[in-house]
């Protein structure tokens, strides 16, 4: 059974850093699609994608502008997969998800199959 559970995430400063895990359970990223996405908290928004791959590596950015600012990588393994959010803002407040699917495809929820259940990241100005 594939499952991901995300941790690390918390409150920080205006221009500070935190790094967000993503625990692989019953596969490896090695051949699975990754994507983080965010939820801000205001009724009606919907998922923003962060950082997403495809199954064979490829790297892309969703709508959220994080460029620059937001890295992906992963342990030697590959069972573990990070989110590296660097000079973060107000606007990145949001609950962060982890999500993986076997194919991936686009930096879209509707893409992914398999979900965490989400850590915050509250960032005070």
């Amino acid at each position: 059974e594939v499952d991901v559970v995300e941790s690390g995430g918390g409150s920080v400063q205006a221009g500070g850093s935190l790094r967000l895990s993503c625990a692989a359970s019953g596969f490896s990223f090695d051949n699975y699609a990754i994507g983080w996405f965010r939820k801000p908290q205001a009724p009606g928004t919907e998922f923003e994608g962060v950082l997403c791959t495809n199954n064979d590596g490829t790297l892309y950015y969703g709508d959220s502008v994080v460029k620059g600012r937001f890295t992906l990588s992963f342990d030697s393994a590959k069972t573990t997969a990070y989110l590296q959010m660097n000079r973060l803002e107000p606007e990145d407040t949001a609950v962060y998800y982890c999500a993986v699917d076997d194919l991936g495809g686009a930096c879209w929820a509707s893409y992914f199959e398999d979900w965490g259940q989400g850590t915050q990241v509250t960032v005070s100005s």
